[in-house]
């Protein structure tokens, strides 16, 4: 993915749904001006219900609601982790030890990726079917 802000990622998404800025700025309720500081990055991100909100209106798939996220949380100006993260990293002494030796040795980004391969690679195996097939 190439580096974009939230407000540039937003605006191509709303004129790729065709929607114009005061016809978005109606669906939220918002003044077309405050979405135009948003779009310009004069104002930082929405709420986490707000953007929710616009996954929604936007009909962003998963992995673009992903993208917002991370975008939303990176315009805050502020250390942020993307709002659909938190809670499972709290829950889950594990990801908190994991991301703190990662951290700790400096892990590459190769190293991340050979994870998360292993990891969509198992995700593949239960979609088709065949995860059952390595018990014995």
């Amino acid at each position: 993915m190439e580096v974009e802000t939230f407000g540039a990622f937003m605006k191509s998404k709303r004129l790729e749904r065709k929607i114009t800025l005061r016809g978005f700025a109606g669906m939220m309720d918002l003044s077309p001006v405050y979405i135009c500081d948003v779009e310009k990055d004069r104002k930082p991100a929405f709420s986490d219900e707000r953007l929710e909100q616009i996954a929604e209106l936007l009909m962003l798939d998963k992995r673009d609601t992903e993208i917002m996220r991370d975008l939303a949380a990176m315009s805050r100006h502020r250390p942020a982790v993307s709002n659909d993260l938190p809670e499972y990293i709290m829950e889950n002494e594990i990801v908190r030890v994991a991301l703190r030796t990662a951290r700790d040795v400096d892990a590459t980004d190769k190293e991340w990726l050979d994870f998360i391969n292993k990891l969509q690679k198992r995700i593949r195996k239960k979609n088709d079917g065949s995860e059952g097939e390595n018990s014995e």
